[in-house]
């Protein structure tokens, strides 16, 4: 694929950048802004897993920037699942039923992603139904979205060897996913206190969050390197 830097191809690598920086915004902004307010004192809630990311935005301000950062972070979202199957066409990824759902378990999970952030800071159990499962649907499906990505870019750098490096970063974060919930769900095999175990499953959520940050970042960098734009024109690169 060819492009240049001043034309159009030039211009849809800032789509996934800010679809995946977005929601890392609207947390840090909502985590400092509660710890300001005195909601809980301040710690590192990658390390000490001291506050989920739900706790951090559930409350007055923290909550509204968070929901009105979040709602079109999942409209971008949405958008780019739409367009990574064209991409993996383009970068000669053979075309499979993985790339053929790949665009509607991608909207799947930014819908969920929005009815979580919707309904969080609301009370009753069905909002709080909604919120969990918001949660955990948009974090499971997204996942899933991002092990057909890092399949097909494999397939891809095995055929042509390129983008070796990026295919080998993406393999790391689509491992870590699973990896995180192993940790999480085996927890009380190796600790006792239901504390620890809190603390755990927020350790292991923040840095879910942070993995796909590291992913939309990478998908990024993938379309300015290969040039992705809409024209319908696709040339080897």
């Amino acid at each position: 694929m060819t492009a240049t830097e001043t034309g159009p191809a030039a211009r849809l690598w800032w789509l996934p950048l800010v679809a995946g920086l977005t929601p890392a915004l609207a947390t840090v902004v909502a985590f400092q802004l509660a710890v300001a307010q005195g909601q809980f004192p301040a710690c590192n809630p990658l390390l000490e897993g001291c506050v989920s990311i739900s706790r951090a935005a559930r409350h007055d301000l923290p909550n509204i920037l968070f929901r009105a950062l979040l709602l079109p972070a999942a409209t971008l979202q949405a958008i780019v699942w739409l367009l990574t199957a064209p991409w993996l066409r383009r970068l000669g990824a053979p075309r499979d039923r993985w790339q053929k759902i790949l665009p509607w378990i991608g909207v799947i999970a930014c819908v969920f992603l929005a009815l979580y952030g919707s309904f969080l800071g609301t009370e009753g159990s069905g909002y709080r139904w909604m919120r969990r499962y918001g949660v955990v649907v948009y974090f499971g499906f997204s996942c899933i979205s991002m092990l057909i990505v890092g399949g097909a870019l494999s397939r891809v750098t095995a055929a042509t060897g390129r983008l070796r490096h990026a295919s080998a970063a993406m393999f790391g974060l689509v491992a870590a996913l699973p990896l995180l919930g192993v940790a999480n769900a085996t927890s009380p095999l190796y600790l006792a206190s239901p504390a620890a175990q809190d603390a755990l499953g927020n350790v292991t959520e923040w840095w879910g969050a942070l993995v796909f940050t590291l992913f939309f970042a990478l998908l990024s960098w993938l379309w300015r390197r290969t040039g992705f734009s809409l024209a319908p024109e696709a040339h080897g690169e």
